[in-house]
């Protein structure tokens, strides 16, 4: 007799904020937060990285609703909250777009942070910085 699984329904959202990526998952559950196999709590030790995390669902009132999934690769600390973030403001309208995306949109959540660190290039010390001119 085969026993069949029941499948749990999800939403997706990819969020991105300068070079970090994030993959965020969405479940309905208690609430709890998981990064990378580890708990919010052990992946960000401070408490503004967390409080950002959680801000579209403070936003939308939706703080113990869902169980949230993230695989995050990437860029710093503070670029990877901010692609969660971002990646779950895509999510929570995807859930429920009449009642999420104005609240997310005023918010300014569901905007992309596009700054990213400009490349070398060829001749130079940084992106822009050319070592000093000398006239002798």
């Amino acid at each position: 007799m085969a026993t069949k699984k029941a499948a749990k329904t999800y939403f997706y959202g990819t969020g991105r904020r300068k070079n970090a990526v994030a993959c965020v998952r969405i479940l309905p559950g208690k609430g709890q937060v998981t990064i990378n196999d580890k708990s919010m709590d052990d992946y960000f030790g401070m408490e503004t990285l967390k409080l950002t995390v959680n801000q579209p669902l403070v936003a939308t009132n939706n703080v113990d609703k869902y169980d949230i999934i993230c695989k995050v690769v990437g860029g710093g600390l503070s670029g990877q909250a901010g692609a969660i973030r971002h990646g779950l403001s895509r999510a929570l309208v995807k859930a429920d777009e009449e009642a999420n995306k104005a609240i997310l949109k005023k918010a300014g959540f569901l905007t992309r942070d596009s700054r990213m660190k400009e490349r070398k290039k060829y001749g130079l010390k940084k992106a822009r910085k050319a070592s000093q001119f000398s006239k002798r």
